[in-house]
């Protein structure tokens, strides 16, 4: 049975993103940047929400050849179109860069990947995410904590119908005062 885990940037005050889904208050450090592609390198699948998947595919794809490139980024998109991906919408039609389209239930979906063989599963996306967690079907949560209150927007953790009792493997300290607190649910 795989893993799967729902690790994102995370304000203070609880939210993925402020509103009008600006990100600008989660650029990574040098280090952070590397914890975050060291983890897609290892990613079996990673798992997107129709949001998350335009804006990761709207600039990773091409970011090495861009003017300026650092060899972190080089890595990182080389990283990101080699990980094997499926992305859940009903709106999307195409996908490209080692990725599937599933346009069906979601839940019924991440059950059976689940179940097979092979390696860690990531889920980003609120939405996708969020649907996952309610479910029951999320065995860590890591939240990159970010020094900041953006005072709205997107939240990281949905409403949920019963409690999730956590347990704490790890926390590690980034520059900038980025504190990476990583659970595993308690079965």
């Amino acid at each position: 049975m795989r893993k799967l885990t729902f690790a994102m940037n995370m304000s203070l005050d609880g939210y993925i993103a402020a509103p009008g889904d600006d990100l600008g208050w989660s650029v990574p450090s040098d280090e952070l940047f590397q914890w975050w592609s060291d983890r897609v390198g290892a990613t079996g699948l990673a798992l997107y929400g129709r949001k998350l998947w335009e804006t990761m595919s709207s600039h990773w794809p091409t970011a090495d050849q861009q003017p300026g490139a650092t060899p972190a980024a080089i890595e990182y998109a080389g990283r990101w179109r080699d990980m094997p991906k499926v992305v859940f919408s009903s709106t999307t039609s195409t996908v490209d860069w080692n990725t599937r389209l599933v346009t069906d239930d979601a839940v019924t979906e991440i059950t059976r990947l689940k179940a097979d063989d092979g390696g860690p599963m990531d889920v980003g996306g609120a939405t996708l995410a969020a649907a996952a967690m309610r479910a029951g079907l999320i065995d860590e949560y890591a939240i990159v904590t970010h020094p900041v209150l953006v005072g709205g927007g997107t939240p990281f953790f949905t409403t949920l119908d019963n409690w999730v009792n956590l347990s704490l493997v790890e926390t590690r300290t980034f520059p900038d005062g980025v504190v990476l607190t990583r659970y595993e649910t308690r079965r």
